[in-house]
């Protein structure tokens, strides 16, 4: 190998994109198996050198080169040869590259577990000769309407911003059909929460029974989290990124892997990539408890008044003192806008962060939010002018139903930091 060509480090499988800096794969991967495995960025010019000339034998390739992938290879599966597009190379004894599109495999399994849990049957009984809508046209897509066609048997109808199918004519032509899925890249960290189909029209599809969203970072895109809202079963895509994985470490190990490795690898994403957020009345412990929670997680912790803080260079009460809590309101939004975009963090709220709808969507999108139950008799209001403003006891009675309603799981405080954070790891795990 020349001087300044790149290459893998000497590990035999590993993933080939432009821009990898938030990939799971390797992870993943020596989850599965299909060990050493890198990450190696290339620009479009060092693709086909690369492939065709260093020394591998498993690559997963992302975009953009997914197309060119399936060129360079010198044997395609059936579902390649069908999309144009492959996510996986493997070299043969023989040196020869055989490309295969496991992102059909994977979101297939997706879309059996999803229709099996969620709508109590199976894919193809679901779906069959059904309509389904599929938002973009990308490589993401092909893979998906490969797998409604060929796998599922369905009728999906592909939606782009040009074309004869648009968002444009969205509702007036598809309200018939039962499964809309994103491909599209609308939503996908740090742009989110958004969607590429707002709720009002989410709402006069008045055929779907389920909406699935491939990206996965965040762990709920604003399509998933409109979809709640409206009561339709929603899940993003972080069992596709396993699923198809699991089927390219097989190719790769040539041999058989235990299916059930794929829900236990999910899981055990889920538990590092979710946030844990802390919410609560001012002064029910969050932050200190937050801490030691973090502590015995061994997360990063994020205080969100320290962090409006070191943003503004006020504290919380200080601008609601000079600035009215309007002003401070609206400043905390952005402040949980970022932090509630990152993962795997243990995040404490203040207390009147439930004030503002929005907010909730800021932080679901990545966490699990725990509603931390203090006695009002133990609160105080000393430092909190809002509490001071209005009495604890009213603020309670402006907040504790939002508290209650926003909470996946709720504590009721032990009386100590400590107690409270052995009591949610437990509860966490529950």
């Amino acid at each position: 190998m020349a001087p300044g060509e790149k290459d893998l480090g000497g590990a035999p499988f590993g993933l080939i994109g432009r821009r990898l800096a938030h990939s799971w794969s390797k992870q993943i991967h020596e989850r599965l198996g299909s060990s050493p495995y890198a990450l190696l960025e290339l620009e479009p010019e060092e693709v086909g050198p690369f492939v065709r000339e260093r020394r591998w034998r498993g690559l997963n390739v992302t975009i953009p080169y997914k197309l060119e992938a399936a060129r360079l290879a010198d044997v395609r599966s059936p579902a390649v040869e069908r999309t144009g597009a492959a996510n996986t190379l493997v070299r043969s004894d023989d040196g020869t590259i055989v490309a295969e599109n496991t992102d059909v495999l994977g979101f297939a399994w997706m879309l059996e577990r999803f229709c099996r849990e969620r709508l109590g049957r199976s894919s193809r009984a679901a779906l069959a000769d059904r309509k389904v809508l599929v938002l973009g046209s990308g490589g993401a897509s092909q893979a998906v309407v490969d797998a409604l066609a060929h796998e599922i048997g369905a009728r999906p109808v592909v939606v782009s911003r040009s074309g004869d199918e648009t968002y444009a004519t969205l509702v007036e032509r598809h309200a018939d059909a039962v499964l809309l899925v994103n491909t599209t890249p609308v939503g996908m960290f740090p742009s989110c929460p958004a969607s590429p189909v707002d709720e009002a029209d989410l709402a006069r599809l008045t055929g779907l029974t389920g909406v699935l969203d491939v990206v996965y970072n965040p762990m709920r895109t604003g399509l998933v989290l409109a979809a709640e809202r409206l009561g339709l079963p929603a899940e993003g895509g972080l069992s596709m990124l396993v699923a198809q994985a699991f089927y390219a470490s097989a190719l790769f190990q040539a041999r058989d892997l235990d299916d059930t490795l794929v829900a236990r690898i999910e899981r055990e994403l889920l538990g590092r990539m979710e946030n844990v957020v802390l919410i609560g009345m001012p002064g029910a412990g969050k932050t200190s408890c937050g801490r030691e929670l973090a502590r015995l997680l061994g997360r990063p912790f994020v205080d969100l008044d320290d962090a409006f803080a070191l943003e503004h260079g006020r504290s919380a009460a200080q601008v609601i003192e000079e600035d009215g809590e309007a002003a401070f309101r609206l400043l905390e939004t952005e402040t949980t806008e970022r932090y509630g975009a990152r993962s795997g963090l243990v995040i404490a709220c203040g207390g009147g962060v439930v004030t503002r709808a929005e907010n909730y969507d800021l932080l679901h999108q990545n966490g699990r939010i725990v509603f931390l139950d203090r006695p009002l008799a133990e609160l105080s209001s000393e430092g909190r002018p809002v509490s001071r403003d209005l009495g604890i006891e009213r603020l309670a009675a402006a907040r504790m139903e939002t508290y209650r309603r926003w909470a996946d799981l709720t504590l009721a405080c032990t009386g100590s930091a400590a107690g409270d954070a052995e009591a949610l790891v437990a509860l966490l795990a529950g």
